[in-house]
């Protein structure tokens, strides 16, 4: 990267323009003022544009001479990234496995339009997914039979994203803890129910936030509605969290305990509370994660998830493609990658199982069956062990019937 670098920072000293630009503008001033001179005494347009010939000439060397730097400038860097960069033809397969679903695809493209905010694009793309033109996939599944891609599409949804994206605003940029307490109140039971802390992480916050001298402490016009900093917190403390003593009650005690450390807080053992930098975004997360999933979400787009798992196989796959290239085999199964991809666990959502008699993972169709001993094999392997009869598991003395064995669900 380093000769990339080099060619970046001339390219930076030779982008330079000014000189083109100071350049060009002489030109203009010389034909601005022959155009005076004419429009004053038109019988000297003749001798004016003859004097105007040379003058124009050397104006536009000048300009070519001073463009003739920056065109070099970025051959070099050009020819410096193709250099590093290398043109890799990407993997390619007669099999497309997301060829014969469009909907789940035109379903993650427009819900992530509507998680980004892009109501309007996300309309007009519904709107034209509405009608696909023709697969050569006529096979569907039902699952995707099932899928209604229109309701999507509602006002109602719409709405509630509109509403995520206000309140992670106000969060993000206005430090206005105010309409996510709200909301986090409005859904009380339902986060309950899913054993989620955001309510008291908010209010947690706004505590902070108070007693660091963000805001008053009271309701507007409230006569606390006028306290600031430490007296505002602890108001704010004794009206709202008298819910969450029974849950965060060693919480609440280390928030308020610090007001006997108020004269050094830094060196207090409650300072990581009151100076944390990433407090703010890291409740904006819990919000955007909880308010997610009580739509059934996840909390990052799908789409981008699998187009930055992608980008995380992708040098894997051309490597293995150059590899299969060279040796002239393919790819024997259409539902697996044959190497693993080492994703961050934040990206591994679902569990595996490779058969231990067969070495393949297996799928819906080839699901995992626990035999009557305990072990467990593809159905395709038990099928070959068994024969329909009475056979020997491979891993224990015991023996049991295919019809003994319990499918497992992952």
């Amino acid at each position: 990267m380093d000769s990339l670098q080099k060619e970046n920072e001339r390219l930076s000293k030779k982008s330079n323009l000014s000189k083109s630009i100071d350049d060009v503008q002489l030109t203009i001033d010389l034909l601005t003022n022959a155009r005076d001179s004419i429009r004053a005494n038109p019988t000297s347009a003749s001798i004016t544009l003859a004097k105007l010939q040379n003058p124009i000439k050397q104006s536009f060397d000048k300009v070519n001479d001073d463009l003739k730097d920056v065109h070099s400038g970025l051959t070099k860097y050009q020819k410096a990234l193709d250099k590093k960069f290398k043109a890799t033809p990407f993997p390619t397969t007669e099999y497309d496995a997301l060829a014969s679903h469009p909907s789940l695809i035109n379903r993650a493209i427009a819900m992530h339009l509507l998680r980004e905010g892009q109501f309007s694009v996300a309309s007009t793309f519904l709107s034209e997914a509405a009608d696909p033109p023709r697969s050569i996939y006529t096979e569907r599944s039902t699952a995707e039979e099932r899928l209604d891609i229109s309701s999507l599409g509602s006002e109602s949804l719409q709405q509630q994203f509109s509403e995520m994206y206000h309140i992670l605003h106000q969060l993000r940029n206005e430090r206005n803890l105010l309409p996510a307490i709200e909301w986090a109140r409005s859904k009380h039971e339902a986060l309950e129910a899913r054993g989620s802390n955001l309510e008291f992480e908010l209010g947690r916050l706004q505590f902070v936030w108070l007693f660091m001298g963000g805001g008053n402490g009271g309701t507007p016009g409230s006569t606390e509605d006028m306290l600031d900093g430490p007296r505002g917190a602890l108001a704010y403390a004794q009206r709202e969290f008298s819910i969450f003593q029974d849950k965060y009650l060693r919480e609440i005690q280390n928030l308020t305990g610090a007001l006997a450390f108020l004269p050094n807080l830094q060196g207090s053992p409650y300072n990581r509370i009151f100076y944390n930098d990433s407090a703010w975004e890291e409740v904006a997360n819990s919000f955007t994660r909880e308010f997610c999933s009580l739509l059934g979400l996840s909390a990052d787009s799908p789409l981008y998830i699998a187009a930055t798992a992608g980008a995380i196989a992708l040098p894997t796959l051309l490597k293995l493609a150059s590899i299969m290239k060279e040796k002239k085999t393919e790819w024997t199964t259409q539902d697996e990658l044959p190497v693993e991809i080492p994703l961050p666990p934040s990206y591994q959502f679902h569990s595996i199982f490779v058969c231990p008699v067969s070495k393949e993972q297996t799928t819906e169709q080839n699901p995992p069956m626990m035999i009557p001993c305990g072990h467990v094999i593809a159905q395709e392997s038990l099928e070959r062990l068994s024969k329909g009869s009475r056979f020997k598991c491979p891993y224990c003395p015991q023996e049991s019937y295919p019809r003994d064995a319990k499918r497992v669900f992952l």
